[in-house]
């Protein structure tokens, strides 16, 4: 498919500063790229580097004279991916049985320390299977994910850009009733408990105190919260700058998030029809943490119901951004191939490939607030890249054949030019 002229946007300067030393150009040329904004293919593509962002695109790109030129072949380049619903700081095991007892056990038998070296790991087989941002949404300790954060900002670690929440918001007792029963101190490690509108927005204080790039609230946990605490958490994270994400799987939880006004909702396995236009008409993000059912993870009747419900929102234009929600160990899988499953529930759910990327790229970026950033491949923006063989605007399954990624214009994973590396054993 042709890229008209008026979607070619190319901005080229490469004079250098008067008395100032020229900053070197690297061109990547490949045989397409995806342009995720317009679904469509830009033939024989040249993408032009400099200073860690995009200064040119286009089918035939002249190469400026000195430029490093990586030939990518003929592979796929598009912008790297987006994962709007991380826990980078937990790893479940199936054998260790439900979610209650898999937390009890991380919290009774993992220190800190332990928890900030799982992060890492995570967050490196995150950013090689091609995410280069995330959104960590608690469940990390007492700001684990600001620590992970701010380490792979200073290059202590690799890892993705991470927009994180700290510890959840929730009602007393936190999310799982077992783990209360063991004792309220052992929920507050997870969650920073709220009872009324004054103590959520003391709440939502400290989230920021404590490094807070996102809120998030768990609406149906031990005690569900009410109406009056979300829309106190809407109000002071937004006066703060800051967007809500709301756990909610019931469907009374997600019709009151929905009322509050949060910027997302998480899971909302069953969201009706009502909820689902109240979300579309105040531009609130479903994250569906969809997977298809040879992943293990949920009963026939729920994944059946996740699918119904992504097809509704779909058709009444409810805005969809990418959320894995992986945190239980795949044999075989490293965190990152796990989280690319819910790529296959959302294909299967009736998103066409060209909708499922922009989900996880340019949509998911406007949710998290990155969208000026990353999320596309246009001029401006940070050189975030995966290269892919196979065509992901046919079939998405073309996402696992990744043969390198980019992060701001350095390369961080994969061989330029080479073959999808090995699955691992």
């Amino acid at each position: 498919m042709r890229l008209i002229a008026g979607r070619l946007l190319l901005v080229l300067s490469l004079a250098a500063a008067a008395g100032g030393a020229e900053t070197p150009v690297t061109a990547i040329r490949s045989a397409s790229a995806i342009d995720v904004v317009h679904g469509a293919r830009i033939d024989h593509a040249v993408i032009l580097i400099r200073d860690g962002r995009i200064v040119g695109i286009g089918p035939n790109l002249p190469i400026p004279a000195g430029a490093k030129t990586i030939d990518l072949g003929d592979a796929t380049v598009l912008p790297g991916l987006i994962d709007a619903h991380t826990h980078l700081l937990l790893r479940f095991e199936g054998r260790l049985g439900d979610e209650e007892t898999n937390m009890i056990v991380a919290l009774n038998t993992v220190e800190p320390s332990g928890r900030a070296l799982l992060g890492a790991a995570m967050a490196r087989e995150m950013l090689e299977a091609g995410f280069t941002s995330v959104r960590d949404l608690g469940n990390s300790g007492r700001h684990g994910d600001v620590a992970l954060r701010d380490a792979i900002r200073q290059g202590w670690v690799p890892g993705p850009r991470m927009i994180v929440s700290t510890r959840a918001l929730a009602g007393p007792g936190g999310q799982f009733s077992r783990l209360a029963a063991l004792g309220r101190e052992l929920a507050r490690e997870e969650y920073v408990e709220i009872a009324g509108a004054d103590s959520a927005r003391r709440a939502v204080r400290e989230a920021v105190f404590d490094g807070a790039s996102v809120i998030k609230v768990i609406v149906d946990g031990t005690v569900n919260l009410s109406l009056g605490e979300l829309e106190a958490i809407v109000d002071e994270a937004h006066r703060a700058g800051l967007k809500v994400a709301a756990h909610a799987t019931g469907d009374e939880a997600a019709r009151s998030a929905a009322r509050a006004g949060v910027d997302s909702i998480e899971h909302a396995y069953s969201a009706p029809d009502d909820v689902l236009r109240v979300m579309a008409e105040k531009k609130i993000f479903l994250v569906p943490t969809d997977f298809p059912p040879d992943a293990g993870v949920g009963s026939p009747e729920q994944i059946a119901a996740e699918r119904k419900r992504l097809a509704r929102a779909l058709e009444l234009g409810v805005p969809i951004a990418a959320g894995s929600d992986a945190y239980y160990a795949q044999p075989g899988r490293t965190r990152g191939e796990s989280a690319k499953l819910m790529f296959r529930a959302y294909a299967a759910a009736g998103m066409t490939p060209a909708r499922i990327l922009r989900a996880a790229t340019i949509d998911a970026a406007r949710l998290l607030g990155l969208d000026g950033q990353v999320g596309s491949l246009e001029v401006g923006k940070y050189a975030d890249l995966l290269v892919v063989g196979g065509d992901p605007l046919t079939d998405v399954k073309s996402l696992d054949q990744v043969r390198a990624v980019m992060n701001a214009g350095v390369i961080v994973g994969g061989q330029p030019g080479g073959s999808s590396p090995a699955p691992r054993p």
